[in-house]
């Protein structure tokens, strides 16, 4: 009562603290823009203007004879391809950002060194960084980088340029392998996704090679209610 928040935009605030809160969940049915006018008291002009925005905006879809439906927003990565987080981020229209927690030299320990190919004890690259969508923490990366490859990568500023960038830059990646699967964190990580420790989360490990030379191995750890993994095969006719 008495708001001076426009109309149209009290109705989406609405609507988007259902969706946030989880209320609405991916997929559901949102109501009708007659109930939401009449809930509201506004005409249905006002009720399809905080639709239509909101389906601009990628929180709903319409599906034309069956109604308006909340849409699955989790981030999305391809387990083909090796893109760039900030490129997919920022294709999606969204904001990227990042928390740089690590950028060191150390030495390899058992795992890392069998990982990336070297002895142990050998000298290597380390980056830990949290990829942000929109604010939100999508990614914990914990990646080990070949020096002898890569030698001025600790050099980076990594809040413009994302490891990925840097590595394509200097070995143009020709194959990847990767390794996904369902974990539960510790509470470092979970803090540091900003996430219940109890729930979920997706882990990929990924290797990448320029030609003979095992460039990077990484360790990446996405929250599972907001990431999703993506594969596409195409079978032509030879």
């Amino acid at each position: 009562m008495g708001s001076t928040i426009p109309l149209y935009l009290q109705i989406q605030q609405h609507l988007l603290e259902k969706i946030r809160s989880g209320t609405w969940p991916a997929h559901h049915q949102i109501p009708p823009e007659e109930q939401l006018a009449r809930d509201f008291g506004v005409s249905r002009m006002t009720a399809n203007k905080a639709i239509r925005d909101l389906v601009q905006q990628g929180y709903l879809t319409r599906q034309p004879g069956l109604g308006t439906f909340v849409t699955d927003r989790k981030a999305e990565s391809s387990l083909v391809d090796v893109h760039n987080i900030a490129e997919e981020v920022r294709g999606r229209g969204h904001r990227y950002e990042c928390d740089v927690l690590l950028a060191e030299a150390i030495a390899a320990d058992d795992e890392v060194a069998l990982r990336l190919g070297v002895r142990l004890g050998t000298r290597v690259f380390h980056t830990r960084i949290v990829h942000r969508e929109n604010g939100v923490p999508i990614q914990l990366e914990d990646r080990f980088v070949n020096p002898r490859l890569v030698p001025d990568y600790l050099e980076t500023d990594f809040h413009r340029h994302t490891p990925n960038e840097v590595l394509v830059a200097a070995c143009p990646i020709t194959d990847v392998e990767h390794v996904v699967e369902a974990v539960r964190v510790d509470a470092t990580t979970a803090e540091r996704l900003e996430m219940d420790a109890t729930q979920p989360c997706l882990s990929m490990i990924r290797r990448t090679w320029s030609g003979e030379h095992l460039i990077s191995y990484a360790r990446l750890i996405h929250p599972g209610d907001r990431y999703k993994l993506r594969s596409a095969l195409s079978r032509r006719a030879s």
